[in-house]
Order: C-alpha cells, then structure tokens, then sequence
C-alpha cells in the first residue's frame, strides 16, 4: 500500500519520539501553545493491564483530539506475555499496554513479536505504612534500606500487603528490588544469589500478611482489612497507588510513602504497537502516543491517577517523594530463567505458605461439559498445564490444598499437603481424586460455605502462619440447606480473622449473580465471571490472590 505523506510524518515523529534513551521534554511553538494534534482513524485494539483502567478518561479525551478510540482488552501479566510470545495477541489487537515490559522482552520468543513503544507514565514500587508505624520506626524522617526494612519485617514489627509476583507487574518489581538490594552487587541478579538469598527473602516475607493479584485489588482489600478489625501497617505497591488511597479518604490513618534509600523498580506504562501492525494501526499507534505524551495530557495523568510524568520538564505534585535523582533504579533479571527462578522461588519457598479450600458444586446440573471443565481446572492447577502460566500458577510446594465437594450435603474435606522437595506424589494424588468427581443430587450452597469457614477457623487454629482463601464454584442456586440470611448471622459470629478470610466466587452457569457478589463483599473477597471463556483460565487468575 502507498504511504499518504500524513502517515509517514505520523511514523516519524513517533520515531522521533520514542527512540532515545532519555525522554525529552516535547517542545512547543514559541507562543507557547502545542502543535496541532496527529489524526488516525478508527480503533487502535490494545491488550492492557487492569491498572490502566484509570486512564479511560484521558483516552476519551484522545478521541476526542485524535480521531482515534482506543479499545483496551484486560489481561493478566502471565496470559498477556504468552499471548504475546506466542503471536495470540497479534491476530486481534494492534498494541499492547501493560505496567512494565521487562518481563517480557525476557521471554525468548517475544523479541520478534514487540516493535516501537512510547513510554506514557513512570510509577516506582515502594512501601507506604500507616503514619503511626512509620514515625515508630523512624522511616518517616530517615529513608532505610530494603536490607533494613527486610530486617524489621522478619522481627514483627510491621505487616504489610504486596501482589503476587507470579500474576501481578508491582509484586514482581517489589521481588526484584528487594532481592537486588539485599544481594548489593549493583548487578542483574544470577540464579546462584537468589539461592543463597533465600533466608533473608524468607524473613522479609515473614511480614507479608496479605496477598492478592492486582494492584488495584490489594488496596481495596487493605482498606476492608481495616473496617473487619484485622489491620495491616501497609502496603507495597506502586506510588500512584498509594498516593490514591491517601487521596480517596478512605483511610483512617494516612500512609507515608517510604521509598528505600537503595533503590525501587520502576513501572514505566509503554503502549507498544505490535510487529506487523498494518498501516493505519501504525498511524493510530503514533497519534495516540503523541496525544498521551503531551505536556497538557501528563500533567492531567499526574493529577488524576497519581502517576509521574513520562517526559522532563513538568513540575511534580507536592505528594510525590525524591526527585531530581533521588531514587536510584535498581538493576532487573536480564535473563529469562533468572526471572523465572525468582518467581518460582517465592511460591515454593519464601512466601508464607497457603492454604486453599475449594467448594465444589458436584450438583446434578453439572454433569457433562461443566464437570469436565472443572475437572479440566483442577488438573492444570496440579500440574497438567504446562503452559508459562501453568508453570507459574500450580500448587505451590508447602501449600494446604482442601477440596470440599457439595450437593444435596457437603462431603468430607479431602486435605493434601503438598511437600516442597518431591511434590509429584502428592498432586498425583489430587488428580486422581479430581478424576473420580461425579456430580447428581441438589444445591447445599450454604452449608458449604458454613463448612469451608468452619474448617478454616479450625485449621487457622492448629497452624496460623498461611495465607488462608476460600474458593466457591457453583453453577445454580441454593435449593437445599441453610439460606444466605442464616449464612450472614454465623459470618457476623465468626473470629475477626476469619471473617477477613476472602471468598472468591466464580459467576458460572446459572449461578445467582446477585448473590455471589454479596458474599465476596461480605468476605472481602471478589467475584471472577467463568460464565465465558474456560474455567481454567479463571482458576488459575484467582492463584494470584491465594
């Protein structure tokens, strides 16, 4: 096809834009008013990260200026880069979107994949704790080190929150930070040192109290930890993030945003048009990174969703930390299988371990096609998937994993403990069981429910130090058994901490919408909709908040 002159400046100025290493303050005519906006045409497809949700405002103000309407897809990280690696993605959107691309550009089939980005916003990773414990500790007039802040948390005097590194971009950066701080070679971690730095991981991870597998997420379940009466000290997680809980007044204690003296990772938001992009997404592409990169634009995304800005010359917030240089860049894994390794490593070994309770609906109407996608599930989770996401999704060595089939009544908990050195003979032991299912007889929702809370009020007991959650998979409604008003009165005499135990409710078949989501709210807890697409790509989101 021949290039229109519009398109080619389009490409150019794109090129211009995005091919330095440092990003340049863009320039303005001398009367002071920015130049006349890039047009497209159409829709520029991008498979994003849920944190970017935020941003649709700015981008119907894009719209507005470019011509362009930017469709965002969410995606998790994990499904993302495969979609990516393995050329997925390209066959239905035209870029991609996500917090980071580190990750990514690791992976040994992405390389080809990926072409121009134009980074739109930059966000460290770093910790904010209640104002009362930071002035405690001192870490609200002195910047500590993540070696003293790692020290601290495995003595018990702080508990925080932090996303999952298998699923989530701010969990990831804050695993990588951490461990190439303490490593202190001002180099790219090797597989050997994170080995070696498993003890002093394990006691950093001794005050992680709270998981989840989005940014987003982990603050609204921090703020329900509070109002249940089982607070947290805080939370790491992106700046803009934390910023935006001190601004919602949700809070009421403020955090004070720590931000280590040794260095943070930095999420940098690249919207990157993908290879082999035809023309007018190339087009498109250009006129919405200018648009977003623009002075006027970043500082209205600085405003609105707390994130620095991508190019110099506009003045931060008075709520922003360091500047001008006061944040050093820690060094990222520059090898995929070191990445992998650490990520591996803190499900298997430094995390505090879990513990998951799977309420099953093996009533009549799941026979068929509904069973077998259950079953199908719970075998990737034990091993059968052998996809990334599968790899980095499975049950975790030292994890509980309690399966707890329903119907007319609830039937007796089948507990495996899966050991950390040979876990093969015990998810053996789970896919045959999950093989043997058969489903008939009626719907005890509540019963069930009351039984898994039961169960893990007794188990928390006798073994308090795990990450407790509870899954609920039903295709219908309650027909037999105790209602959900005589569920709420035995929630409301539970302990506090088992009230603060999330349900995570799958929206599947004709399961009562209304319901589900009043039970995850009442848990803090959320709802995933399995009502399209496979089963097992929910069950596997959900491990992010396991």
């Amino acid at each position: 096809m021949r290039r229109t002159p519009r398109l080619v400046l389009a490409a150019v100025l794109l090129a211009l834009a995005t091919a330095c290493t440092a990003d340049p303050a863009p320039t303005t005519p001398a009367g002071g008013s920015e130049d006349p906006y890039l047009r497209g045409s159409g829709t520029l497809r991008v498979l994003a990260g849920s944190e970017l949700a935020d941003l649709r405002p700015i981008l119907d103000e894009a719209r507005e200026a470019t011509g362009v309407t930017v469709q965002l897809t969410e995606i998790g990280t994990l499904d993302g880069i495969e979609r990516v690696a393995s050329g997925a993605a390209a066959r239905d959107h035209d870029a991609i979107w996500f917090s980071s691309n580190r990750y990514l550009e690791l992976h040994p089939d992405a390389g080809d994949k990926i072409g121009v980005d134009a980074k739109v916003a930059n966000s460290p990773v770093v910790l904010g704790l209640r104002t009362s414990t930071a002035q405690r500790l001192g870490w609200d007039k002195n910047r500590p080190t993540w070696s003293e802040i790692a020290a601290a948390a495995g003595e018990g005097e702080f508990t925080y929150g932090m996303t999952s590194p298998a699923t989530s971009n701010s969990g990831y950066s804050a695993l990588v930070g951490v461990a190439a701080a303490l490593a202190g070679t001002g180099r790219a971690l090797t597989t050997d040192e994170i080995t070696a730095l498993t003890p002093r991981l394990q006691s950093f991870f001794t005050g992680h109290a709270l998981t989840s597998g989005s940014s987003g997420w982990l603050a609204d379940a921090y703020v329900h930890r509070q109002t249940a009466g089982v607070p947290l000290d805080g939370l790491i997680n992106y700046e803009s993030v934390l910023l935006s809980l001190n601004a919602g007044g949700r809070l009421s204690e403020p955090l004070t945003v720590i931000y280590p003296a040794d260095g943070v990772v930095t999420a940098d938001y690249p919207l990157t048009l993908l290879a082999g992009a035809g023309e007018q997404a190339r087009a498109n592409h250009a006129a919405i990174a200018d648009f977003l990169r623009r002075p006027s634009t970043q500082a209205k995304i600085m405003e609105r969703t707390h994130r620095r800005p991508a190019v110099t010359g506009i003045s931060l917030a008075s709520d922003f930390g360091p500047t001008d240089g006061g944040l050093v860049e820690l060094p990222f894994p520059t090898r995929y299988e070191v990445a992998n390794k650490l990520v591996s490593s803190f499900g298997d070994t430094l995390r505090k371990p879990a513990r998951t309770i799977y309420l099953l609906d093996l009533s009549g109407s799941m026979r068929g096609n509904r069973l077998e996608g259950l079953q199908s599930a719970l075998l990737g989770l034990s091993g059968a998937d052998t996809s990334l996401s599968g790899e980095l999704t499975r049950f975790n060595g030292r994890e509980q994993v309690i399966l707890v089939p329903f119907s007319t009544t609830v039937q007796e908990p089948r507990r495996f403990d899966v050991p950390s050195d040979d876990p093969r003979p015990t998810l053996d032991r789970i896919r045959a069981d999950v093989q043997g299912f058969s489903a008939n007889g009626d719907t005890a929702i509540y019963d069930a429910l009351a039984r898994g809370l039961e169960l893990a009020r007794d188990l928390d007991t006798a073994d308090p130090g795990r990450f407790t959650s509870v899954v609920l998979l039903t295709d219908g409604e309650r027909t037999v058994g105790r209602s959900l008003d005589a569920f709420r009165s035995l929630h409301a005499g539970l302990p506090a901490t088992i009230r603060s135990v999330p349900v995570f409710t799958l929206l599947f078949g004709e399961g009562n919408v209304g319901e589900m989501t009043e039970i995850a709210t009442l848990t803090g807890g959320r709802t995933f909709d399995a009502r399209t697409g496979s089963l097992g790509a929910v069950f596997k989101e959900i491990r992010g908040y396991q």
